[in-house]
């Protein structure tokens, strides 16, 4: 098969290169300049990913177009229309995840209720707003390229740090466009997402449920990164599914859509809450998903593409997934002097099963050694397999340690809340069959 990756970090960067490992024919496209050494020696790079269409197209039914990012999703379209066959989303997914409020109206719209929420672009009108209105927020930037960092929780009742974020943001502004984000109402209860392959008229069975870690620092302290480490498990997401992604079909069925979609959702006695769209392969998801397939992403990509069935092979348990970095991540500041070029090692008793299941991200081979590139110092994931929450975690601690790299780190506490509480209380709601 043909595969052409286009995105702008390189991030499916451990798909490709297990697909060329397999025998398929991979060409990646990297948007970012700064990321084009991801990967490097080890992938076949593209300049112009429109000039490798004809290449594409000449492989048949073999060939597949697979998009990383939520905001190419009208290229995605109209290369469909084309008849290209093309993995990733699409222009409505684009704007349910980029545009938090448009997403937060579809899901309202079936059936679900969703916190209070306010758009704003500027801040002086927002620091009025919570002067009126004070409160527990969080503050969440629209667009889905806008970085995660800037995004901040709400601790105080009285919304008196909000107001100071608010003020440092407009004294210290990033650039002169005018600000787009939104306050919603902070809410208690347990976060959990649910996903699903959705082929362009129904979704694959089963869906999977994921607990992402998002602070930097174990003890959910410090910086909001994305994603430090995620559980997840194709288990038990039947009733989720059910009230949250099934009802979505119609409109992604309509908007052409075909690729993995993610809700994820605040959890309490009160229902669900629904927080926002992730309209793309997950980042490290895909990598932690991997490790409970049966088969390989060519085969789900192509009963994807043809819709000749709706079975998605996986195992029973759960996958756990650590990230690793090395400084200055989640930042890229500082980089270039800091650790890009760093050489990574694997300790003697690493096993071929153990490299498999490590899913590197920002490296490069160079002069036959594997080093740190990109721009933030996102080394990879190790991930493990366990019937159980804390062998789950075990395995991909246990691998974590194997990796040698300069000022490596990782959060220790990756699945524990999982394990203590949150199942737990997701059985008790009875959210989990």
């Amino acid at each position: 098969m043909r595969f052409l990756g286009v995105g702008q970090a390189n991030d499916l960067g451990a798909m490709y290169h297990g697909l060329a490992q397999r025998g398929h024919e991979v060409k990646v496209f990297i948007a970012e300049e700064a990321s084009r050494d991801v990967y490097g020696g080890m992938l076949e790079l593209s300049a112009d990913w429109r000039a490798e269409l004809g290449w594409l197209r000449d492989a048949g039914e073999q060939g597949v177009a697979l998009f990383e990012s939520a905001d190419q999703g009208q290229e995605q379209d109209a290369l469909r229309r084309q008849g290209f066959q093309v993995i990733g989303g699409c222009a409505l997914g684009d704007r349910l995840e980029a545009d938090r409020e448009y997403g937060q109206q579809a899901l309202r719209a079936i059936g679900l209720h969703t916190a209070r929420s306010h758009r704003f672009s500027d801040y002086p009108a927002a620091m009025e707003f919570l002067a009126r209105s004070p409160g527990r927020y969080v503050l969440k930037f629209n667009g889905a390229n806008s970085p995660r960092t800037r995004n901040y929780i709400g601790e105080m009742d009285d919304s008196a740090d909000m107001l100071a974020q608010l003020a440092m943001y407009r004294d210290h502004p990033l650039d002169s466009a005018a600000p787009d984000f939104v306050l919603m109402e902070h809410l208690q209860g347990v976060e959990v997402g649910v996903g699903g392959y959705f082929n362009g008229e129904s979704f694959l069975q089963p869906a999977c449920i994921d607990f992402e870690h998002k602070r930097f620092f174990a003890g959910e302290l410090g910086e909001l990164t994305g994603e430090m480490g995620t559980l997840v498990s194709y288990r038990g997401s039947r009733r989720l599914f059910d009230a949250v992604l099934a009802p979505l079909t119609d409109m992604l069925r309509g908007g052409g859509y075909c690729g993995y979609i993610n809700v994820n959702l605040i959890v309490n006695d009160q229902g669900l809450w629904p927080l926002e769209f992730t309209s793309r392969f997950g980042y490290p998801g895909f990598a932690i998903c991997e490790m409970l397939h049966l088969e390989p992403w060519e085969q789900i990509f192509m009963r994807m593409l043809r819709r000749d069935s709706l079975h998605l092979a996986t195992r029973a348990g759960f996958s756990c997934g650590v990230v690793l970095t090395v400084p200055p991540f989640p930042y890229r500041h500082g980089y270039e002097e800091l650790s890009k070029g760093e050489p990574i090692c694997l300790r003697p008793d690493t096993t071929p099963d153990d490299r498999d299941a490590i899913f590197f991200a920002e490296v490069a081979q160079l002069r036959g050694q594997l080093v740190t590139s990109g721009t933030t110092g996102y080394v990879g994931v190790a991930t493990g397999f366990g019937a159980s929450v804390a062998a789950a975690c075990e395995a991909a601690y246990r691998r974590a340690r194997l990796v040698v790299v300069p000022n490596l780190r990782y959060r220790t506490d990756i699945g524990e809340r999982v394990r203590l509480h949150d199942l737990e209380r997701l059985r008790l709601l009875n959210w989990l069959v």
